[in-house]
């Protein structure tokens, strides 16, 4: 469990949360180990939960085209849970990848609990975008 809650803390979504804490949200994930080519989610699919890459790397495509490649301290599927959409990139296992997963409805109860992880995924949500008008200018 260790490993897990030091990949926790490391993200600025959970930094504010005490050890205890971070113990309650380790209970409500789960760790899933991905193979080769294997899709953790799929683009347009409905939401399943929140994403943290543990080892490993994935490659993350947008209709059918490579964008990004995730490495482990990486997360996805936040946008998904706080709008409600369809996801809006596939992301599928590059090699063996370890996850941990949270659930849409433990995670929706965890911001309502620690509206400082709502705050660092809308900054973190603000720096995605701003990366992706500067690409384009």
């Amino acid at each position: 469990m260790d490993d897990r809650i030091a990949a926790l803390k490391g993200l600025p979504l959970f930094s504010d949360l005490s050890d205890r804490d971070l113990r309650r949200v380790i209970e409500i994930a789960k760790e899933v180990v991905h193979t080769d080519g294997q899709p953790v989610v799929e683009e347009d699919a409905s939401a399943a939960g929140f994403h943290l890459i543990l080892a490993g790397e994935a490659a993350v495509s947008v209709h059918g085209a490579e964008v990004a490649t995730f490495r482990a301290g990486d997360y996805f599927g936040e946008m998904s849970i706080i709008d409600g959409k369809p996801r809006s990139a596939s992301v599928s296992a590059r090699g063996e990848l370890r996850t941990l997963g949270i659930p849409s409805w433990n995670f929706e109860r965890l911001m309502d609990q620690h509206p400082s992880i709502m705050r660092a995924l809308l900054s973190e949500l603000c720096r995605r975008i701003r990366a992706i008008e500067a690409a384009r200018s």
